[in-house]
């Protein structure tokens, strides 16, 4: 009876170098597959992670919206001063169309104070939002309008007799474009103090009903906000 053999060495050899060959390929897989994985994450760290510039930029945001709500309300307490200032004049000088006297140089000297006072706050506006120095801009004008206003007044009050009725009635027209100017930016103080989360706030002069100006709306102070 012939002996059993087992595979021929050199058979076998040749198997255990297969094997040896796909368990490094298959290590070295594993290995590229971790490496990967880890790489990748590393990645999405670091597109995740905001860059020095990314959070400058934040903080300069940030800053620039606290610096901004500061400057709302500074804003909205300089409008309050300055419609006190300029309402008696303008209403005055609306007044003066129809049925008003005759101008009074002295009238006139102090009316011109009042407003040259109102004016100098604006001066050196400081920049905020786009929106804070629309309405803010808009105040200065309808101040610089009352100013006119207020100087063809005092043009009147030194003029002919047969000149002063055509420029007292200019300066009534003049107010009265100063008050509605004042109206829209009042306007929009309202709505940027509202987006700033103060709620409404009315900061209209107070000239008369037949203007032409814009109104405050319905809703109580401080509310909306």
């Amino acid at each position: 009876m012939s002996r059993r053999t087992g595979k021929p060495s050199y058979l076998s050899s040749r198997s255990d170098s297969r094997r040896q060959r796909i368990t490094r390929l298959a290590a070295a897989g594993a290995g590229l597959v971790v490496a990967a994985s880890m790489l990748g994450g590393g990645i999405g760290y670091g597109i995740g992670r905001p860059d020095a510039t990314e959070a400058s930029i934040a903080d300069l945001r940030r800053a620039e919206a606290k610096r901004d709500l500061q400057q709302i309300a500074d804003l909205t307490a300089l409008a309050r001063r300055t419609s006190d200032q300029i309402s008696p004049v303008l209403a005055a000088l609306g007044a003066g169309r129809t049925t008003g006297p005759a101008p009074d140089p002295g009238q006139a000297r102090q009316w011109q104070q009042a407003v040259r006072a109102a004016a100098e706050p604006f001066a050196n506006p400081p920049s905020g939002t786009t929106a804070t120095n629309v309405a803010r801009g808009g105040l200065r004008s309808a101040v610089d309008q009352a100013a006119v206003a207020v100087d063809t007044y005092a043009l009147a009050a030194n003029s002919p007799s047969a000149d002063r009725k055509a420029l007292t009635d200019l300066a009534a027209r003049q107010a009265t474009l100063a008050a509605t100017t004042w109206s829209v930016a009042a306007t929009q103080l309202d709505q940027v103090n509202i987006d700033a989360g103060h709620g409404h706030q009315h900061v209209y002069l107070d000239t008369g009903k037949d203007s032409g100006a814009l109104t405050p709306d319905q809703e109580a102070e401080g509310t909306g906000g």
